[in-house]
């Protein structure tokens, strides 16, 4: 499974209102809801926040890759979200982030869960793909910046 098989064009947020790491969160996990990704919303936020807790997934390069894998989730889904003003999200480099990534995974997901992740994280350290999805203002050039 490719990044692209799991990015949905209705769970795409290209101007996140949240001012911080929680509301960027509450932001996201909304997405998933209002998707029917998840019909507990509190409940999949506190997942998340608890695993922010033990680490936060602010992986640097304006990139923070926020997952939970819960009995909650009903399918794998990932919600894109972009800051144009940037979040203080506690980051590897300090640096505020800018692009979010939510990994939504139901419990018995480990193996499709890391692979995801580790899909993500591998895209996400290239420049150019990084440098499309901040230019990128529609779902098509999302997904375009992972076809490469």
């Amino acid at each position: 499974m490719e990044i692209k098989d799991v990015l949905n064009e209705k769970m795409m947020v290209f101007d996140l209102k949240a001012k911080d790491k929680n509301g960027v969160l509450e932001e996201l996990v909304s997405v998933l809801k209002e998707n029917g990704v998840v019909d507990d919303e509190e409940g999949f936020l506190e997942v998340v926040k608890k695993r922010e807790e033990e680490f936060s997934t602010g992986i640097g390069y304006g990139v923070a890759i926020p997952h939970g894998k819960s009995s909650l989730v009903k399918k794998p889904a990932i919600v894109f979200g972009k800051s144009r003003q940037g979040i203080d999200y506690n980051s590897m480099d300090g640096k505020p982030a800018h692009l979010f990534f939510l990994i939504a995974v139901p419990d018995n997901s480990d193996e499709l869960h890391l692979k995801v992740l580790s899909e993500l994280s591998r895209s996400l350290m290239h420049k150019e793909v990084r440098e499309e999805l901040e230019r990128a203002s529609t779902p098509e050039e999302v997904i375009k910046a992972f076809e490469k």
